[in-house]
């Protein structure tokens, strides 16, 4: 029988949301998809290495079946190519600590109903605060989504070929573009400027992937530090801007425009929504995030990055999709 009256699984499936979350988190806190990726495809030798009970094995591959993240094989199960890329540990792709991160912040969420009322986060704005432990587990956390977009960048802008350049990373977190980017361009040098203890795990990271001698860091707040005049090739602004505020942004992208060279080329990578707001659908999600853990910050319209951008003196402003939900938009 035909039938086109409205259904109610999406609606149960987004009320049980939670429980993507938690399966997620709890599948990379035992290493499930580590473990598929290596042939271990039934729930009783998951459970026997996992130290689980057979019964939550089995329970956890269901529901990660139901997730799209694990299908059923001739032998048993193993992962998506989806898992298989970004959720397999020692990837450099891989997002088992976000994952981790996310379940660990589902306690946040009892403060949720407050922040759309007051119109931000009930306590200290998170992101606002440079001395605070939870750094050490977000940024390296986090750094693994922006690994497909720092190679499409480096695409965009030549940098293989580009010879000694020089690259201004602003808020640069783990040093994540810093480092791919220096990796593709044995001849460029790129300085951080961040807080002190971001910039301290930035500078361990680096040296893990042996470019820390061509990377070095400028500790303090971007809202205050002089960028310096015509220095650089290139600046990266990399999920930053959602932080930010429209007067912060435009104050903070008119001092980029100074330090660039003549001809030099500004990265601005982040979640940006359509003007019309109808999507694309993670940047319209992410704004709660914002609102959670900042004062001001949001996620902003493609609209308001170019009229910042022509405002901070560029001429040139170019939108270009990348194999994650960021947008990067190149200024000159």
């Amino acid at each position: 029988m035909n039938d086109d009256r409205p259904r109610p699984d999406r609606i149960l499936e987004i009320a049980n949301g939670y429980w993507a979350t938690g399966l997620l988190g709890v599948a990379v806190k035992h290493l499930l998809f580590t473990r598929l990726q290596a042939g271990v495809d039934t729930a009783g030798r998951l459970a026997a290495e996992a130290g689980i009970s057979e019964r939550g094995a089995q329970t956890l591959l269901d529901g990660l079946v139901g997730l799209g993240l694990v299908e059923r094989c001739d032998t048993g199960y193993r992962n998506t190519a989806e898992a298989a890329v970004f959720l397999v540990e020692g990837e450099r792709t891989d997002l088992s600590g976000y994952a981790k991160l996310k379940l660990a912040e589902m306690s946040k969420l009892v403060s949720l109903l407050d922040v759309f009322r007051i119109g931000g986060p009930v306590t200290d704005a998170m992101v606002e605060v440079a001395d605070n432990p939870h750094w050490e587990e977000v940024v390296p956390a986090i750094a693994a989504q922006s690994v497909p977009v720092a190679r499409t960048a480096a695409d965009l802008l030549g940098l293989a070929e580009a010879g000694e350049i020089s690259v201004l990373d602003l808020g640069g977190g783990s040093g994540i573009f810093s480092s791919i980017w220096l990796e593709i361009n044995p001849a460029a040098r790129s300085t951080q400027l961040d807080w002190e203890p971001i910039n301290a795990i930035a500078r361990r990271l680096l040296a893990e992937r042996s470019v820390a001698d061509r990377f070095t860091c400028v500790d303090g707040d971007l809202h205050t530090v002089d960028f310096g005049t015509a220095a650089y090739d290139v600046a990266v602004y990399s999920h930053v801007a959602h932080q930010e505020g429209p007067e912060d942004n435009v104050a903070i992208l008119s001092k980029v425009r100074g330090a660039l060279k003549p001809g030099g080329t500004l990265v601005v990578c982040d979640y940006v929504v359509d003007d019309d707001r109808s999507g694309p659908p993670f940047p319209l999600l992410f704004a709660s995030e914002m609102l959670l853990k900042s004062k001001k910050g949001g996620t902003w319209r493609r609209a308001d990055y170019r009229a910042w951008l022509t405002k901070a003196g560029f001429e040139e402003v170019s939108f270009h999709p990348t194999p994650s939900p960021a947008t990067l938009i190149l200024a000159r």
